[in-house]
């Protein structure tokens, strides 16, 4: 199936005169639940898909854990996933402390597996 999309006008203001040009913008098909990935998963093995389910979930709270206790989790196939956290400057290092930090956000990183299939993709173009 080909990945969808549509032609979007983007204004740049900074040219004299301002001038319009589009680009491509993927259009989503819909959504995957936890519940479709989990009977996904279940007709490509022999589990079944409550226990698929599970596994998801205790995935996702194991990959939370390890990010909160500082390690970067590294999934061969899926990629990998790493804390980053965004502060405030100061001038002596003896300044930075807890209190500069603003918020933590998670990077990821897809692996070559993951990569590979981008460039498989077809497209179509919607009106």
């Amino acid at each position: 199936m080909a990945v969808h999309f549509k032609m979007i006008p983007k204004k740049n203001n900074l040219v004299s005169p301002p001038e319009v040009k589009y680009y491509p913008c993927a259009v989503s098909q819909g959504e995957v639940t936890l519940e479709d990935l989990s009977r996904i998963v279940a007709s490509r093995s022999s589990m079944s898909k409550a226990d698929c389910y599970g596994v998801i979930i205790a995935l996702s709270e194991a990959i939370g854990e390890s990010l909160t206790n500082g390690n970067i989790v590294k999934i061969e196939t899926l990629g990998t996933f790493q804390l980053n956290i965004a502060g405030t400057a100061t001038e002596k290092e003896e300044e930075l402390g807890k209190a500069a930090i603003k918020s933590a956000k998670i990077s990821y990183k897809p692996s070559k597996q993951l990569k590979s299939k981008l460039k498989k993709i077809t497209y179509k173009r919607i009106r």
